[in-house]
């Protein structure tokens, strides 16, 4: 079983919708977030961040069929992941560890990565500090039982 990530276009905002939508299921009916949850994104979302000149996107393959994607914006010595998703399916498999190395291979000038999730989603903080990401101290709270928290791996810098 073979993970690669596959630059994604313009043409391909449907089904990096649709990939999304399915991704975050579960998260949007736990947390009933319909605020901040990019599973209750309107698919224009999709598109204006796919037009954004520092946005890259990109699908999770695995043996070359879609099965989620990721979104790096790069800030050329800080990069931010700014969503990773998998379908429920393929979650658990160690893909999106394997993505998320092969991303961070991509941008060879970067010296920070920087992300956050759900503070209360466990196996999430888990995979993240596993990975080398540690949290900042930042945390946001959304609502009762929902907060967000903030990792960074690498050195900070005043220009990122």
């Amino acid at each position: 079983m073979t993970i690669t990530l596959e630059k994604a276009d313009i043409s391909d905002a449907r089904e990096i919708y649709d990939l999304q939508i399915e991704s975050f299921k579960a998260l949007l009916n736990k947390y009933q977030d319909f605020d901040y949850s990019p599973g209750a994104e309107k698919p224009e979302r999709t598109v204006q961040r796919l037009m954004e000149p520092i946005t890259d996107f990109y699908f999770i393959s695995l043996d070359g069929k879609h099965i989620g994607a990721l979104r790096v914006c790069d800030f050329d010595s800080l990069c931010k992941l700014k969503q990773i998703f998998i379908l429920p399916q393929y979650q658990g498999h160690g893909y999106a560890q394997r993505a998320m190395l092969i991303a961070e291979t991509r941008y060879p000038g970067a010296v920070r990565w920087e992300l956050d999730t759900i503070l209360q989603e466990e196996k999430l903080c888990y995979l993240y500090e596993k990975m080398g990401y540690e949290k900042t101290g930042q945390i946001i709270r959304i609502k009762d039982g929902m907060d967000i928290v903030f990792y960074a791996k690498g050195e900070y810098s005043e220009g990122g």
